[in-house]
């Protein structure tokens, strides 16, 4: 008998075959490539990764019935399942066989966090395609306007991204309340220079702190000295600037 799904883990396993091939179309899967899955839970998406040549499939699972049932459903020299936190997980162990490519239907709970976690150890992965709530997704891609904040300029600096396909509630078992979108990632190579990295960041979720306040009133409770920034810059909501605008006001303001 399989485990039960869990709703505290935000269990919402796959069942449509095209869409997991389509995941592994996406990126080049040959028998160098070393696979990452995040959440396997009973294995459609496993399944699917094997079925090509690959060298190594890791997948970190956070619940142990579906652990056991992976190592007891797929007996493959190729597969790992690691009964572990992807969180918690301490990537050195992952060094010997980078560069990763990312295959994954992220739990919905944690998608930011995961994605920050792929960010900070970007230099080890290669490319991806990992699910997620259409909604996070197109705040992601955002240029500008409602739903472009803090996320969409981080990691469209630090990655090539690519929205695909849409995908409906009924491909899951169970069905979650929203649509899902894939998106395919690549680590850029060259980046922008941006001095003093980490605080520029945090200067940025200032910026945000509420997305239909003007610059000015974001700011006015930092430490930050507003009359070095021009009246019509600071007159300006977030969503209406540019990474290129916010880097100017951070070159000003920093010193």
């Amino acid at each position: 008998m399989n485990p039960r799904i869990k709703k505290q883990f935000g269990q919402h396993f796959l069942r449509w075959p095209h869409i997991t091939q389509g995941m592994c179309d996406r990126v080049k899967l040959d028998t160098t490539t070393s696979v990452l899955e995040i959440g396997p839970g009973d294995g459609f998406l496993t399944k699917t990764i094997l079925q090509h040549e690959i060298a190594r499939l890791w997948a970190f699972e956070i619940d142990q019935e579906w652990v056991e049932y992976l190592k007891n459903s797929i007996q493959d020299t190729r597969f790992t399942v690691l009964h572990e936190n992807i969180l918690d997980v301490d990537f050195s162990a992952l060094e010997p066989y980078k560069p990763w490519t990312v295959l994954a239907n992220l739990p919905y709970l944690i998608t930011f966090p995961i994605l920050h976690l792929l960010q900070k150890h970007r230099s080890m992965l290669k490319e991806g395609v990992v699910m997620m709530q259409e909604e996070v997704a197109q705040k992601i891609m955002k240029k500008s306007g409602r739903g472009y904040g803090y996320p969409s300029l981080f990691f469209q600096h630090y990655f090539e991204l690519e929205l695909l396909d849409k995908i409906p509630p009924q491909a899951f078992e169970p069905p979650p309340k929203v649509f899902s979108r894939l998106l395919y990632f690549k680590p850029k190579q060259i980046l922008q220079e941006i001095p003093e990295e980490e605080q520029f960041w945090k200067f940025i979720r200032f910026c945000f702190a509420h997305p239909r306040r003007t610059l000015r009133n974001n700011l006015k409770t930092t430490h930050f000295d507003l009359a070095k920034i021009s009246e019509e810059t600071l007159d300006l909501r977030a969503q209406q600037m540019s990474m290129q605008d916010f880097l100017a006001v951070w070159d000003v303001v920093r010193h």
